[in-house]
């Protein structure tokens, strides 16, 4: 199993100036990796003669040529436009699996990061310490969590501040402690509430947007009457960053709360697949569903869960856990969204989303059986 610490930095300027270096330094190999890419395999359509594309032929390309075109990548560790090329291979990889979109150029300020491998930096874990080539050692916040073989580090920026996040393989899997009871709990994910429990607990959740929306449109249109590139444009986008920084946190506090609980609780979790990409698509909704988070519940809880060795149970997107009836199983066809009482002709009567974990609940167990 491979997890990933991410932990604050604690950089001086000079460092700070560093990472904004190696950072462009991986966004121009990606972007002229990809340019390359896609003039590559249009010569290689119109004469099939030609080698298709790879990231391996492309980073010999660049390697042969950074030295007289590009003397300004010695500057920074060789990892990291180097690093930026594999990146590229494994998104066309998820492309053609049909994983992912295709591969998009990086924006300069947009999601700034760029990788180490695992030769190519140490740690320092009694002083909180990192070595980065080129530059030397970076203080941490706080040391590593997880002991294991170091795979790689990646660098970011979120908002103002350095993070590194550390990917680590562990040996032993199950290395947390098991559920308190080996009880089975069905979770219904919803807009007015989080998540809705088959036990009748009712998580409401963060919703940071909803509650710093009126800031974040304020922040917004002051950058936009800014003039662009200007010392005050600098400013307001640095201080909407931090807002955005803030509301991410928020979030992931609440669903790192709520997966740690029912990890702790429950052995066999049951939950729906749902089609957020389609929920998305609904504008009325999409402002609502973004602010739960529902990707990043799911993601967590599945780790976590490996952690411990309990089993999530997820229900195919069609299951009809919200038209079932809880008591007869019967399947009430003319259900609208705006119904939040189940109301079943065996006179059962219900919340809507208690009714839906409920029946998520009998399905982790039907699956067990």
């Amino acid at each position: 199993m491979i997890l990933a610490h991410k932990i604050e930095l604690k950089p001086n300027n000079k460092q700070r100036t560093y990472f904004a270096k190696a950072s462009g330094t991986a966004r121009f190999a990606y972007n002229w990796a990809l340019a390359e890419w896609q003039a590559q395999y249009q010569a290689h359509q119109e004469n099939p003669a030609l080698p298709k594309p790879t990231q391996g032929a492309l980073r010999k390309q660049l390697n042969a040529i950074k030295r007289d075109e590009f003397p300004w990548m010695l500057e920074v560790t060789k990892n990291a436009p180097q690093m930026a090329i594999i990146q590229l291979g494994n998104a066309f990889k998820r492309f053609f699996k049909g994983e992912a979109g295709y591969p998009q150029f990086k924006k300069k300020g947009v999601h700034d990061s760029f990788s180490i491998s695992n030769d190519q930096f140490s740690l320092n874990e009694s002083l909180n310490q990192i070595r980065i080539p080129n530059l030397g050692w970076v203080r941490l916040r706080e040391s590593l969590r997880f002991n294991g073989k170091i795979l790689s580090a990646t660098v970011s920026r979120q908002a103002s501040k350095w993070f590194v996040s550390i990917s680590v393989e562990l040996d032993d899997v199950v290395h947390k402690r098991k559920a308190e009871n080996q009880g089975v709990v069905g979770v219904d994910l919803g807009i007015s509430s989080l998540a809705t429990l088959s036990t009748g607990e009712v998580v409401t959740g963060s919703k940071p947007l909803k509650k710093l929306l009126v800031k974040l449109k304020r922040l917004s249109r002051s950058l936009s009457r800014k003039q662009k590139a200007s010392s005050n444009w600098r400013k307001a986008k640095a201080k909407l960053a931090k807002l955005h920084a803030r509301m991410s946190n928020i979030r992931k506090d609440s669903l790192h709360k709520l997966t740690c609980d029912l990890t702790q609780r429950f052995s066999i979790i049951g939950i729906e697949d749902l089609n957020v990409k389609g929920m998305m698509s609904n504008g009325k909704l999409a402002r609502h569903i973004a602010d739960m988070g529902f990707y990043e519940f799911k993601r967590q809880l599945e780790y976590k869960a490996q952690m411990r060795g309990n089993l999530i149970v997820i229900a195919n997107r069609w299951y009809p856990s919200s038209k079932t009836c809880s008591s007869c199983g019967a399947i009430k066809q003319d259900l609208m969204l705006k119904d939040r009482i189940f109301q079943c002709q065996c006179g059962h009567t219900q919340d809507r989303d208690l009714n839906a974990a409920m029946n998520l609940a009998k399905y982790a167990v039907s699956y067990t059986v």
